[in-house]
């Protein structure tokens, strides 16, 4: 299937500066609109006109009546039922509000259908994360790649106005630091599947005992199945800016009992355990230097993404009862109508990525990516993405879960993050760590055990 064009109804136009490789600092009347007609993370407080979009009025912040964390995350609105669903024989009638991955997965696979209920604008973050925002919103600014006059936490461009901004807006979102062990699940055409058990450590820079600048997070993850994966270990350091800096990556390996560097852990590397199906800078969405893709935002628009996925999280689901031929099971989804950026990521002459080309979708709200398209070289449409967005209401952040990359061109997917079947809570935030915990000689530690 040929590239598919971004809609010419995208309802924000982006000028002329929107592209420039140099961008000021946000001015003081801008920075001053946040809290009052834009939420304090910078978008639109207002409701749509016809009401199908709410006002925000400040999230999700409480967990439901009787709520305990061992339950997991239940679904606040359980009772209500899907307000329409969309199939391959109506999409046409809601193609504007489709990303062209969604469109395409609803052609593919006769059981794919897209449930869509009310909105509700969930997101929220603790104040201090807004203060920090407003404090810094009218001193960070772009040079090229390069951000300026940053650190965390809080949304770098709370207005962005290229593609670039909007993209740092999704990579620095604020989760202070989780720990969680999950399952991936590499499914074949056929349906069947098996099961890759990976627990990783993610601490942000601020929440480090000794912070260092230029740090945005250290991760430590390893493998708990299968047993050919166990003892290998994966310790990541990632900068805020890559022009100053590279990510640092190092593996562990069970087999060998040493360390080595591993530079390969980033952009369309494979990782162990993923079937070829994902790529190392798919994770979230994104993460990772942007320097092999011109990003491009084409504007904001208004589209059905997956949004307050507790379904779909439920810890009394078991991944048998989930997963199926082509995708997991659409009655499991959530579709809301929520404004999102829309950020085209087209490869750059000379440089080298099994996906040339890349349509990101972000949540207004969150900044965080909830659907992406990936275009092979010849211009097809290869991978989709789906990552469903959910309210932890008890922290509160909004965060993925989980993440799933669909492979159109076999029928094969990859779900990754999902915890239905472990030991809840499956998630800690917010925990303090300290450096000395994420190095080479911890994990040498760790691995020797």
């Amino acid at each position: 299937m040929k590239t598919i064009k971004i809609a010419t109804t995208l309802f924000i136009v982006v000028l002329a500066f929107a592209t420039s490789s140099t961008r000021a600092e946000l001015s003081p009347a801008d920075a001053e609109r946040l809290g009052k007609d834009l939420t304090p993370n910078g978008a639109e407080k207002a409701g749509n006109k016809d009401g199908t979009i709410p006002e925000w009025t400040g999230g999700m912040t409480k967990p439901p009546a009787g709520w305990q964390p061992e339950m997991g995350y239940t679904d606040p609105f359980a009772s209500e039922k899907p307000l329409f669903i969309i199939t391959a024989q109506n999409a046409e009638q809601y193609k504007d509000r489709l990303s062209a991955g969604l469109m395409a997965m609803l052609k593919k696979y006769p059981t794919f259908t897209i449930p869509v209920y009310t909105t509700h604008r969930t997101f929220a973050l603790p104040q201090s994360v807004y203060d920090a925002t407003k404090a810094q919103a009218s001193k960070v600014k772009l040079d090229g790649l390069s951000i300026k006059n940053y650190s965390l936490p809080g949304t770098p461009f709370p207005i962005p106005k290229n593609g670039v901004e909007a993209m740092y807006n999704h990579l620095n979102k604020w989760y202070g630091s989780y720990k969680r062990c999950a399952e991936w699940l590499p499914v074949k055409a056929s349906g069947d599947y098996y099961r890759v058990g990976f627990c990783e450590d993610s601490v942000q820079g601020q929440n480090f005992d000794k912070p260092e600048p230029n740090h945005i997070f250290s991760f430590y993850g390893y493998y708990d199945a299968p047993a050919a994966l166990v003892g290998t270990i994966y310790l990541i350091k990632d900068p805020i800016d890559y022009t100053i800096k590279s990510r640092e990556a190092y593996i562990y390996n069970a087999g060998q009992r040493r360390v080595r560097r591993a530079p390969d852990v980033a952009y369309d590397n494979i990782d162990d355990g993923t079937e070829g199906i994902r790529g190392s800078d798919d994770y979230w969405g994104f993460n990772g230097a942007m320097d092999r893709y011109d990003f491009k935002l084409l504007g904001k628009k208004e589209m059905y993404i997956p949004y307050n996925a507790y379904k779909l999280i439920d810890a009394k689901l078991k991944y048998k009862d989930m997963v199926q031929k082509g995708h997991l099971k659409s009655d499991l989804f959530r579709y809301e109508l929520h404004r999102v950026w829309v950020v085209e990521a087209t490869l750059k002459p000379g440089m080298s990525h099994v996906v040339a080309k890349r349509t990101f979708y972000l949540d207004e709200d969150s900044n965080i990516i909830a659907l992406v398209d990936g275009y092979d070289g010849r211009g097809n449409l290869w991978r989709v993405s789906t990552l469903p967005l959910v309210q932890a209401y008890d922290v509160p952040l909004m965060f993925q879960a989980p993440y799933i990359v669909s492979d159109l061109s076999n029928g094969s997917y990859l779900v990754t993050g999902v915890t239905n079947e472990r030991k809840q809570p499956a998630y800690v935030w917010n925990a303090k760590a300290k450096v000395d915990d994420f190095t080479v000689d911890a994990i040498r530690r760790k691995g020797t055990r």
